[in-house]
């Protein structure tokens, strides 16, 4: 199940404890490792980086400075002014001066494309970044892969993992040559199969090299959006790595345990993000794992190195405090990428007021139809008064260049879709905030946008979920119905137009003819839309925060509609990890087969370890170990002549006898037996079955309808996890 994410309540305290595992036991000095992630320049113009000095300072004292390591797990170098004004230079030299021992680029490293990023790793950094699976064009790690750190006689292994998510959510152009060809990638293919492996490649090759110890530091998130590469998903299908540090989804999670794919706890942390905590692993002398968040507000302010890491900050932030105070604007409103009712983002998810103004600005700029600006590049609002030049760089970080493009109709349709695939389920970097044109969502209307491995716009392949699309008619100031064979000039950024950013593949420099090339920097056509088309001031036309009605989400039907009788059965199995989808959706009524339920099963008991099956039949399966596990427990044997016969389907009284020797196996009371003779076709129940099914309807596992047990009859998939639910409500 996801971890819930703590807010400022539980930071209030100085530290927050774990539980710890034991393991194999150290060597009689206490190992700490202090972690970050997220960071995003901070929220404090990099001050916050003077408490994690402090802090580590504090650790070497007690601990010892050969014990002592700081790592940081992704997103530090963009994300504030700090960042977008030296292009993250002055970041990483912050994390010099703060002594950071390694980091691993999460998809945020990679904003001011490739050049800077391994400019930064080669001549800036004095620390290494690490990543086993960000690899080139023949599939070989371009960082290295892990670093084995010895702390006396002990070695810990620190094994480096990006986001695939990066293909995307950095714009895809910068992993490709000039011929658009990918150089760069993030073993993003077979449905996290190729991540797992290069994963557990390293991991095995880290052990190998002598590691007592494998800590992860990823930038992978618990972000259901980001499946198949959550980092609890690769915990599940890997072994051998102790512990997670993780990052990407701004979680606070002080520890988490996950089972691996032998069924071992692995321990999982995050620190949420803008340093808020900072993350504290100690490898204990007696051998015990732990993790803990500390509040950087509680971190001693006295201490010598805190000072002079506030000094190296200050003496940064006099060099862009003068334009970044220089008032540019202001606004008669607050300007806003949050629902007012929720405080939650919005911007991402749906229209708002500050989304809106973005969009204006490009569209004015560029004298366009159409103008799009993704949530995910509206960074920060803008309360109503004085707007400064700092404040405009906060909302737009990137230094993303402005574009003009002509586009067909049918393009702008396609956009429209992809923006609007995760509308009414979860937020989106790649939401579409509009000017010139209004469309709706209809999100009860399932998106049949169809992705590449990378995450890329395929097509559309089904029904459509955006509707009543209407462009601006310059001419008449009404808006009419788009043309999908018109052609239309669209106004953006190059992240977008060009490279292909955030999946917009109808787009790139090979799908449309560029207009205007680059023309204005991303923050300089915001001030610039204020201050030559507003004349100065933002008015009362963007005092809505909910926007001006350009884009309406709705559901299908206007009055609630009731949810099926297994909807809290398929939540529970599916949430938790028990019974998984199919590819396309949990298909309720689909029959279950006997490989189905067993594998349901084996994923209830925490997968663990087994011995090779016996059954021919079942080599290659993914139900391949809950068959065996299932064979040398004795839940379920085979159908004969040595098979499983796993893709068959499960009749009722086979059910029944499966639950009941799971039961057992669970030492749960299999007493309960019903009678058995009031059913209408109790004679068809076989003799092997009988009393599989008299203590299954005992149970309250089964039950008859109409009077009869239908025992040949077979299971849905959504009876299956009805009676998995109803297991776990007995227990």
């Amino acid at each position: 199940m996801r971890a819930k994410k703590l807010v400022a309540l539980g930071l209030s305290l100085a530290t927050v404890s774990a539980m710890a595992l034991p393991v194999s036991a150290a060597d009689g000095q206490d190992i700490v490792v202090l972690y970050t992630n997220d960071v995003h320049c901070t929220n404090d113009d990099g001050m916050a980086y003077a408490a994690i000095a402090g802090y580590k300072a504090q650790m070497q004292q007690q601990y010892g400075d050969g014990y002592v390591t700081l790592v940081d797990n992704g997103d530090a170098i963009q994300g504030g002014i700090l960042g977008s004004m030296s292009q993250g230079s002055w970041i990483v030299e912050i994390m010099n001066k703060a002594g950071y021992d390694m980091a691993v680029p999460g998809n945020h490293e990679f904003d001011f494309q490739m050049t800077t990023f391994l400019d930064i790793v080669n001549n800036q950094a004095n620390y290494p970044y690490l990543s086993c699976n960000f690899v080139d064009k023949d599939g070989n790690p371009v960082l290295d892969s892990y670093k084995m750190v010895t702390y006396g006689d002990v070695d810990v292994a620190y094994v480096g993992i990006s986001t695939p998510e990066t293909m995307t959510k950095a714009a895809p152009a910068y992993f490709q040559n000039e011929q658009g060809e990918y150089i760069y990638g993030f073993c993003q293919g077979d449905n996290g199969q190729e991540l797992y492996d290069q994963v557990q490649k390293t991991v095995d090759e880290a052990i190998a090299a002598g590691a007592d110890y494998v800590v992860a530091l990823a930038h992978l998130g618990e972000d259901t959006e980001s499946s198949p590469w959550m980092s609890t998903e690769v915990i599940a299908n890997t072994s051998g790595i102790d512990v997670v540090l993780d990052g990407h989804s701004h979680s606070t999670v002080p520890s988490q345990t996950v089972k691996n794919e032998k069924g071992e706890d692995v321990l999982l942390s995050q620190t949420g993000t803008k340093a808020e905590s900072i993350g504290k692993l100690t490898i204990s002398a007696d051998g015990k794992l732990s993790t803990e968040l500390v509040a950087l507000a509680d971190v001693d302010t006295t201490s010598e190195a805190y000072t002079q890491m506030k000094t190296t900050v200050e003496s940064i932030q006099k060099q862009y405090q003068d334009k970044a105070n220089e008032v540019v604007a202001t606004s008669k409103v607050d300007l806003t990428t949050l629902d007012p009712a929720t405080g939650e983002r919005a911007v991402r998810s749906a229209e708002t007021n500050l989304g809106d103004l973005c969009a204006d600005a490009y569209r004015s700029l560029l004298d366009a139809d159409v103008a799009f600006v993704n949530g995910g590049g509206v960074r920060a609002d803008l309360a109503a008064g004085d707007i400064t030049y700092g404040d405009i760089i906060a909302v737009h970080p990137f230094g993303n260049l402005a574009c003009l493009v002509e586009v067909s109709g049918q393009q702008i349709l396609d956009a429209l879709e992809h923006g609007s695939a995760y509308a009414g389920e979860s937020e989106n970097g790649g939401f579409l905030q509009v000017s010139g044109l209004k469309y709706t969502i209809n999100t009860g209307v399932k998106s049949s946008v169809v992705l590449d491995e990378a995450g890329n716009f395929v097509k559309v392949e089904g029904a459509r979920r955006v509707e009543n699309v209407q462009i601006l008619d310059k001419a008449t100031g009404e808006y009419k119905a788009i043309d999908p064979q018109g052609t239309y000039t669209l106004a953006s950024h190059n992240y977008m137009l060009k490279q292909g950013g955030d999946g917009y593949a109808m787009f790139g420099k090979n799908n449309v003819t560029i207009l205007k090339d680059e023309v204005m920097v991303d923050n300089e056509v915001l001030i610039n839309y204020i201050k030559n088309t507003l004349g100065g001031v933002v008015g009362d036309e963007y005092a809505n925060p909910y926007g001006q009605g350009r884009i309406t989400i709705y559901a299908a039907s206007e009055t609630p509609v009731e949810e099926p009788w297994y909807a809290e059965a398929v939540e529970y199995v599916t949430t938790n990890g028990i019974m998984g989808e199919t590819g396309v959706d949990f298909q309720p009524d689909s029959a279950a087969t006997r490989g189905v339920l067993i594998q349901a099963l084996y994923n209830l008991s925490g997968k663990p370890a087994v011995e090779a099956a016996t059954f021919s039949d079942v080599a290659g399966t993914t139900y391949a170990d809950a068959a065996a596990w299932a064979e040398d427990n004795g839940i379920a044997g085979g159908v004969g002549n040595g098979l499983f016969d796993g893709d068959g389907v499960v009749t009722r009284q086979q059910l029944a006898k499966i639950m009941v020797s799971y039961a057992a196996y669970e030492q749960k009371n299999t007493q309960q037996t019903a009678d058995l003779s009031g059913y209408t076709d109790v004679a068809q129940v076989a003799g092997w079955a009988e009393s599989y099914m008299e203590t299954a309807v005992g149970m309250g596992l089964i039950s008859g309808s109409n009077n009869a047990l239908n025992p040949t009859g077979t299971a849905t998939r959504a009876q299956v996890a009805q009676l998995l639910l109803d297991y776990f409500k007995m227990q």
